[in-house]
């Protein structure tokens, strides 16, 4: 059985348009196992009854931003090894340094292509 087979992924972003659009994309790597949640809060309380591999978050979201959802990702011990990747408009050097202190394991730029978002995923689980 193969990596993609039996990889659980949570897309977390507050715009459908863009939880669509990532969830299209990994239906087209063949990845099956995808959760979603419109903000941080959702996220976590999802995560602590339905674990995942790795999750994949909008930077800019209300109540909650990415960095702020890893911060809680790493300092829960049931949920501190999962992957995490970014994805952002703003990759700007401060946020992105401020992510990798936190454990981020990597991160995209919107707008993205769906071969960037497979690299980027794959540098993080391995191949799909």
């Amino acid at each position: 059985m193969s990596l993609r087979d039996q990889i659980r992924i949570m897309v977390v972003d507050d715009m459908s348009t863009s939880r669509g659009l990532i969830t299209q994309a990994l239906d087209a790597f063949g990845v099956r196992n995808v959760s979603t949640a419109e903000n941080g809060m959702d996220a976590l309380k999802t995560l602590a009854t339905h674990p995942v591999h790795l999750v994949i978050s909008d930077y800019n979201m209300p109540e909650m931003d990415g960095l702020q959802l890893l911060h809680h990702l790493r300092a829960t011990p049931k949920t501190k090894g999962v992957g995490f990747i970014l994805i952002t408009g703003r990759a700007e050097q401060q946020i992105v340094d401020h992510g990798k202190k936190l454990g981020m394991n990597n991160y995209l730029k919107k707008p993205f292509e769906q071969a960037g978002l497979r690299n980027c995923i794959e540098a993080v689980v391995g191949r799909l």
